[in-house]
């Protein structure tokens, strides 16, 4: 079964590979399966510039998963409370919690006033986003200028440029669980928290 790599910013098909004899269900989704996916949120909201589906996720879930995760990943670059609550169950648990974080959606919206402060312009871009099962994998790539504060660094200005990868489990279009990991050391080296 042919895998084709899109670009769902510019709407085209980029190349075609063959899967192997696994004959593995994925490709990259057809633009109308795109466009519906994205036509219940905001055109605001982030857009993985590849995007994968199993051909064995029913769509509607498919397309809940998605909206959850584009969300999701939208907060980090906005730091929009709404969208985190529109993408996060209640019950919501982050299954890497680093030290110091409250479980919970309180967890995801604490961190990201602290980023924002450090980093008022930070962008998150999604360079990929693959969907299987239950799951959303995330690779998130983020940018922007240190010109606030971190633990009592003042920012001067200098280039944050560091990725993540985020495994979301989606139930009901919410997301219920988290494991991700970021490149915190490049992150900390980058504001000068930590040396090179």
């Amino acid at each position: 079964m042919p895998l084709l790599f899109r670009t769902l910013k510019n709407h085209m098909i980029a190349a075609a590979l063959a899967v192997g004899a696994s004959g593995a269900g994925f490709g990259l989704v057809q633009p109308a399966f795109a466009e519906n996916a994205a036509s219940a949120a905001s055109a605001a909201l982030v857009e993985p510039a590849t995007l994968i589906v199993d051909h064995s996720v029913p769509r509607a879930q498919a397309k809940a998963q998605i909206l959850a995760a584009r969300r999701y990943d939208t907060f980090w670059t906005s730091g929009n409370e709404s969208l985190a609550r529109a993408a996060l169950s209640t019950g919501f648990i982050d299954r890497t919690l680093p030290p110091g974080r409250p479980q919970g959606i309180d967890g995801p919206l604490a961190a990201s006033k602290v980023v924002h402060a450090a980093v008022p312009d930070i962008h998150c871009d999604v360079t990929q986003m693959i969907v299987a099962g239950d799951r959303v994998v995330s690779h998130l790539h983020f940018t922007g200028h240190f010109t606030g504060e971190f633990k009592g660094v003042k920012g001067n200005g200098h280039v944050v440029d560091f990725i993540a990868t985020d495994i979301y489990r989606v139930a009901d279009g919410r997301i219920v669980e988290n494991w991700h990991l970021e490149d915190n050391l490049t992150f900390l080296q980058q504001l000068g928290v930590v040396a090179r």
